[in-house]
């Protein structure tokens, strides 16, 4: 079996103004030939972290608490995290331009709105206060506000169907296999 080589990504969001939001500073992208057939068609971009380091726009450093699966799907505005938990795995996801890979680096547009799905089946849809304020004041043209009230919409459905990612086995597989990779180094 070929040897699957886990490349080191770091995750970068922006504001609709340019200004950069948050930086996941270590993560791994997961090699294209171990993901789920599901997610090799729509060419996600799954990339694995636990307790990595994020960093704020200001600087502030701080450590993520929990393993997380992340999945970017091309094209779609949003991205999804997979937290594992010790209650289960918690989504959240975030309203955000479709993702950009160059090399070793993803970025996207964070749109303030975000959809958390509990592992008990529970949606809350989040920061809405904070999108309309940040709609007014960067001035999101209305091809945004359209493509963000798309983006929810299909990324809801997409909960509410369990449809890729929204497949907790699978996270946790991607994790422990990560995990397992790791430990043989």
């Amino acid at each position: 079996m070929k040897n699957l080589t886990y490349t080191p990504t770091l995750i970068k969001s922006f504001k609709h103004n340019g200004h950069l939001h948050r930086q996941w500073l270590e993560n791994w992208l997961v090699p294209q030939e171990f993901l789920d057939p599901e997610h090799q068609r729509e060419d996600m971009v799954v990339l694995i972290n636990c307790q990595t380091p994020i960093m704020e726009a200001d600087g502030k450093q701080w450590m993520s608490k929990v393993p997380a699966v992340s999945f970017f799907i091309p094209g779609s505005w949003y991205n999804v995290v997979a937290l594992i938990e010790e209650t289960g795995v918690r989504y959240y996801c975030n309203i955000a331009s479709p993702p950009y890979l160059a090399k070793d680096v993803v970025t996207y547009i964070d749109y303030d709105l975000d959809v958390v799905l509990y592992a008990s089946g529970h949606i809350d849809i989040v920061d809405r206060d904070e999108y309309e304020r940040h709609k007014a004041s960067y001035h999101y043209p209305e091809i945004v506000d359209q493509k963000v009230a798309t983006g929810l919409s299909q990324l809801l459905d997409r909960i509410q169907n369990k449809k890729a990612p929204f497949q907790d086995g699978l996270v946790v597989s991607y994790y422990n296999a990560w995990r397992q990779h790791f430990a043989k180094e």
